[in-house]
């Protein structure tokens, strides 16, 4: 329960101002159809963390927990810089122009997932507990929790979010769960092998 605790609340935090809640924006005022702009988030959502946790649990299995927990930690902690800085939406992040609201979704979210904080932190949640189906339950469910009120409520929605504030909190999740794991690493490392 706690890996999709954490997975959900780490990801449903990051995503506030991240740039696929941006284009969840965007896809909302397009096309204004949100059962299947959400359709399309979940979907892609879940094939993209899915791939990331998988990478995760398997990286690591190979490592010691001491050293699994020192990566995490360290991978955490530059997540909760990452955060600080606010990301931008570019044309080419849109999806097909001639899509239909799932599809335009479905591939612009994916895309856009390659190499995010949220897809990072997935890999980094997962191989940190090894458990691949509460973690990419937590993580998807917190992209969710993150982007639903974003399609249905749009723009009026968005511009009340204090997203600065936002930011910072994530970056204080972040940094705290970050050190945590040092903390454990160092921990086994003064316990031995």
């Amino acid at each position: 329960m706690e890996s999709f605790l954490v997975s959900l609340s780490t990801v449903a935090v990051a995503e506030m101002g991240d740039r696929t809640q941006l284009l969840a924006l965007m896809l909302a005022a397009r096309y204004r159809r949100p059962w299947p702009i959400l359709a399309g988030v979940l979907c892609a959502t879940l094939a993209n963390h899915l791939l990331a946790g998988f990478i995760g649990v398997h990286a690591g299995r190979y490592l010691t927990p001491m050293r699994l927990d020192a990566i995490v930690g360290v991978s955490l902690i530059g997540m909760a810089l990452w955060t600080l800085k606010p990301d931008t939406l570019d044309e080419r992040s849109e999806g097909p122009r001639r899509a239909g609201a799932f599809v335009a979704t479905l591939v612009a979210f994916f895309m856009a997932e390659m190499g995010d904080k949220t897809q990072i932190a997935t890999v980094a949640l997962a191989a940190a507990y090894s458990n691949l189906a509460s973690v990419v339950a937590g993580t998807t469910s917190g992209m969710l929790i993150a982007n639903a009120p974003v399609v249905f409520l749009g723009k009026a929605f968005s511009k009340r979010l204090p997203l600065k504030l936002i930011h910072y909190a994530a970056s204080v999740l972040f940094l705290a769960l970050g050190a945590l794991f040092l903390v454990r690493a160092a921990h086994l490392a003064m316990r031995g092998p």
